[in-house]
Order: structure tokens, then sequence, then C-alpha cells
């Protein structure tokens, strides 16, 4: 078995499965003081989405896309209007907790560290709560350890620790009880480059060697072409684009490519 455990993927097909899925909102109009009136936000528009177990997918597209929505639905927070969603076959409603054992989810402006307790304590909670075997957890623990360097921080508070450590322990949390499905909202948002570029080569090589089926969110296109090959760009709830980087700058849309992705860029912004 290398690293956290390769991953035998012989009895599913996709990962990851959205069919004709949508996903709307209702909103209160303003100025309406004595009726009510609504308005139907369409986050997602008869999305189809495939992901086969071990790809390393770049899930792109400026703010309200429809980015963390999407991630929504695949961790069963949300229900779709329309269409199906499936994680390893299963609808993640209805089977949560098989789904969720198989799946890993990171918010990159979420933290599940205790913010008053040293980060040992979280990844102990984790141990109990999930039910992981002892054996189990020290392997992966030592692994974990060395590949985002947490022993020189694991007996400090979560307060105390930089914006890149804090990633770099919650990527491990994620990771603790062996996911085969990784979703990562804006992992990289706000580090520095030389904290960016470590995160993506460990990201890299657990999905090399490991198997670990990854899909990735970014403004930042640099960033998602180092990570992953397949590109799925999402834009005001539909999919404009699924395919590698290259395919991408060839594309007869070029033009209006061009105009989305600057639209990315000037939605982003790095924290100080």
């Amino acid at each position: 078995m290398r690293g956290m455990g390769a991953r035998d993927t012989s009895q599913w097909d996709f990962a990851i499965e959205l069919n004709d899925a949508s996903k709307r909102f209702r909103r209160l109009k303003r100025g309406g003081l004595f009726h009510r009136e609504y308005e139907d936000i369409h986050a997602l528009s008869h999305v189809n989405l495939a992901v086969r177990p071990g790809e390393f997918v770049a899930y792109a597209g400026p703010n309200g896309a429809g980015k963390s929505t999407t991630f929504k639905l695949l961790c069963g927070m949300l229900a779709p209007n329309e269409g199906t969603t499936r994680l390893f076959g299963m609808d993640p409603i209805r089977k949560r907790i098989p789904v969720m054992r198989r799946t890993g989810v990171l918010f990159g402006n979420r933290s599940e560290l205790w913010w008053d307790q040293p980060v040992r304590a979280t990844f102990d909670w984790k141990r109990v709560v999930w039910d992981i075997p002892q054996a189990d957890y020290d392997a992966r623990m030592e692994r974990l350890r060395a590949e985002f360097r947490l022993d020189p921080f694991m007996d400090a508070f979560a307060r105390e620790l930089s914006l890149g450590q804090r990633m770099r322990a919650n990527l491990a949390l994620t990771l603790l009880h062996g996911p085969e499905l990784v979703l990562l909202d804006e992992p990289t948002l706000g580090l520095d480059v030389l904290v960016k570029r470590e995160l993506i080569k460990s990201l890299k090589r657990i999905n090399r060697e490991d198997g670990v089926t990854l899909v990735v969110t970014s403004h930042d296109m640099d960033d998602l072409r180092d990570m992953a090959k397949r590109l799925v760009l999402l834009h005001e709830g539909v999919i404009r684009y699924d395919g590698d980087f290259d395919g991408l700058l060839q594309h007869a849309d070029k033009r209006d490519f061009e105009a989305i992705i600057a639209r990315m860029y000037e939605d982003w912004q790095p924290e100080e």
C-alpha cells in the first residue's frame, strides 16, 4: 500500500455525476411595502458533469458562477430543483453518511480547527468522532505530518497559526479519514507564492500516488493550470467549457472566454 492507500476504483465508473442538475433560489425583491414579490435566482442551469476516479479537475469561474453551489449539492447540503447528483453512484442526501465517509471537503474561508485549542486536539477529536482505527490514524498522521510539515505547530493554538499553516493543517484534517474524493474550494486564497507552490506539489502527489480524485476551485488560472489537466469553466450557472487548458485558448468563443477570465481576476481580491 502506497502512502494513504491506493484506490480500488473497479466498482464504479464515476466519482461524480451531475445529470441535468439545476438549482435556483427565491429572493425577496426590494421596495415592496404592502406586497411581497420574489424573483428566482438560477445558481445552476442544467449542468452535466462526470468525473472519473483518479482525475484532477479544475472547476473555475467568476464569483457567483455557481462553484460553491455545485460543491454544496455534492456534499448533500443542498438538493437540486431538477436533475440528479451522484457520488460513487449514490445520492448524497439519502446516503449522506456513506458518501461523506468517502469524501473530504474544504472551503478555503472556513476552518475545522478549534480556535482556542492546540492543533493536535482537533485531529484527536476527528479520530474519535469518525471512529478511525488507531493503527490507521497513526499511519496517516505520520504521512500527513511529513507531507504538510505539521510538527512545528501541532501543539500551538489554531489562533496562533499563520494563514499558510492553517491551510496546511486544514488540508491534513480533510485527508485524515482517507477520502477517495476531495473537494477544495479556493484552497490557495491569500497564500504567498512559496506556500502555494508547496501546497500544489502536495495535492499533485496525493492525486498521483494515492489515486485520490480532486476537484479544486480557484480564481487564479495559473494555480489551476499548475494543478490540473482538465478545466471545467462555469459562468452564470452554465458550463461553458470542459477540456484541457490548451484547448481553451483555441476555442471558437475565445473572446468571450477572455472576458470571463478577466472578470475572475477582477473578482479575486487577495487577503492582506
